[in-house]
């Protein structure tokens, strides 16, 4: 298993453990993963962070219980799909992330799409420069699609796919 964490920073020698910047509700008992931790995500699970940071979108793929006709319909023949909004295009075209590799011994599996956690001080194994972003979802399995709101997706969620909405704060005509 490999565990990345992504950032616009190419300067990263260690990550801290640091609260979430904006905390989201917690069921009871997990209240702590607003707390200081150091994020990581599986690299089956990469594609949801090859984007600006502050780029809002919408990842979809199949679970185990996913009916096949809905599976199909909503992915055709790709494992998953993320949606961006077009105005974000230009700078997933242009921009440079790091993807920094890091050490697996103490991190958590949060059982969460592919989230880990760990609540000590990471030394990054190594670090990669990521460019022309669009062009990295099709060789990992994913359509990029690009689209003018998100705001129709909301009803994805109604699916018996599993939904991320990452940053949708920063979503055009988000409710």
């Amino acid at each position: 298993m490999r565990l990345f964490h992504f950032s616009d920073d190419p300067g990263i020698v260690a990550f801290e453990p640091r609260p979430v910047r904006i905390p989201s509700a917690r069921a009871p008992g997990r209240e702590w993963l607003n707390g200081p931790l150091v994020w990581a995500i599986d690299a089956d699970h990469d594609f949801m962070y090859l984007f600006p940071r502050d780029c809002p979108r919408i990842l979809i793929w199949a679970k185990p219980e996913t009916l096949e006709t809905e599976r199909r319909h909503w992915l055709g023949d790709w494992r998953a799909v993320a949606y961006a909004e077009r105005h974000w295009l230009e700078r997933l075209e242009a921009e440079t992330i790091h993807r920094y590799e890091l050490p697996t011994e103490g991190f958590e599996n949060l059982d969460d799409a592919g989230m880990w956690v760990a609540r000590r001080r990471v030394v990054p194994t190594e670090r990669a420069a990521i460019s022309r972003l669009d062009r990295e979802f099709a060789p990992r399995g994913v359509e990029l699609r690009v689209v003018d709101s998100l705001q129709p997706l909301k009803s994805l969620r109604n699916t018996g796919l599993h939904v991320s909405g990452i940053r949708l704060r920063n979503a055009r005509d988000w409710e």
